[in-house]
């Protein structure tokens, strides 16, 4: 794999992490970079979603930590430059692992886990030549969506979970040099308009198809969000959840009382 990793180096080939927490909409923009003809991303690999993370040896899975919903909560899968796990020999076998799946014809090369969002440190300091994106969506719809996956869960301990990582996220963000973050909610807003900002931060040559983005799918959950208010059980999980994250959410432009309000210029945008 020296190979691949001195076209890193000299730019023959460009590598692209994809990070932000299950849910929020990692998936759907790793597809839509995919289709670019200058893009080669993990497909038909036969790993879960497609994600890197099931396709490697060198640092523990998501699933080791409690998987979706909990991981974040560990703080052995915070990677940083100061794991032990940072080593030369490490960056050749990652490349080992994943180079069967990309298509070398292409410059770019793109790998998605949820789990990148906390390893963002980690990640600059074996490809320190890479370009990180991190996917943001609203923490009540992120919470009500990861309860198919994590049932146990209650909305109060997911967005506990949310708020640990972009939390842990933006602390990290501030020492990583190639690093865009893309809400969700942009992306299904102003699909084209928030792929072109994709498209010049990776360097791309040409526009990213945005056919595949669907404006709707938090629909549901806003209106799961709005139904909670109706019953005597759901107004007290609603007003917990408000009293202890509203002024949290607001740091990072969201709004509980509002889920669409989003205010691209708060603090987590940065």
């Amino acid at each position: 794999m020296a190979a691949l990793s001195q076209d890193l180096k000299n730019g023959r080939h460009r590598l692209v992490f994809v990070g932000g927490l299950h849910r929020s909409g990692t998936t759907p923009l790793a597809r839509v970079l995919g289709e670019h003809p200058q893009v080669s991303a993990f497909s038909g690999t036969g790993a879960r979603e497609d994600e890197g993370q099931h396709l490697q040896d060198v640092y523990p899975k998501a699933k080791v930590y409690g998987g979706a919903g909990r991981f974040a909560l560990s703080g052995a899968a915070h990677l940083t430059e100061g794991s032990a796990l940072v080593t030369e020999a490490n960056r050749e076998r990652l490349l080992e692992c994943w180079q069967p799946h990309w298509d070398l014809s292409r410059t770019v090369l793109l790998e998605k886990s949820p789990p990148n969002l906390i390893m963002t440190r980690f990640l600059q300091a074996l490809f320190p030549e890479a370009y990180q994106i991190v996917v943001m969506r609203h923490p009540v719809v992120v919470s009500l969506s990861t309860r198919k996956w994590a049932r146990e869960r209650s909305v109060y301990a997911l967005m506990e979970h949310w708020f640990t990582a972009y939390d842990l996220f933006r602390v990290d963000a501030q020492e990583i040099e190639n690093l865009l973050v893309v809400r969700y909610e942009d992306l299904v807003g102003r699909p084209t308009a928030t792929l072109e900002r994709v498209a010049e931060f990776i360097g791309l040559d040409s526009p990213i198809p945005a056919a595949g983005i669907a404006a709707d799918r938090s629909d549901r959950y806003e209106q799961t969000w709005n139904e909670m208010a109706r019953s005597m059980t759901g107004r007290l999980s609603r007003s917990r959840i408000e009293k202890h994250f509203a002024a949290r959410a607001r740091e990072y432009g969201y709004r509980l009382d509002d889920l669409r309000a989003v205010d691209t210029d708060a603090l987590g945008a940065a």
